[in-house]
């Protein structure tokens, strides 16, 4: 397995709920696939250098785990097509 670092933005907008089940839930793709999550850093609000989809600040969420590279694509898609989250961004450390 490879070890990666995911950081990705959620709406800042969001409750601390909705934030919370989102950051849960790729938690859950990640170990329910085989995967180990290391650990998941919450940075909070921070304003974006620039505006996304009309909004100016964002919530910063930093996950380093590991996985298999067919998993990556998975958390990808599965990021891609979920309500709240702006941007994502997964790297190999």
């Amino acid at each position: 397995m490879t070890k990666y670092e995911m950081l990705y933005i959620l709406e800042a907008s969001l409750s601390d709920e909705a934030k919370e089940s989102i950051i849960k839930k790729l938690e859950a793709l990640v170990t329910e696939n085989g995967g180990v999550v290391e650990s998941t850093d919450r940075w909070g609000v921070k304003k974006l250098q620039y505006p996304i989809n009309y909004k100016s600040e964002g919530y910063y969420v930093l996950m380093t785990f590991e996985a298999a590279k067919s998993l990556v694509v998975e958390i990808k898609r599965v990021a891609g097509i979920t309500d709240g989250i702006i941007r994502e961004l997964i790297t190999k450390r």
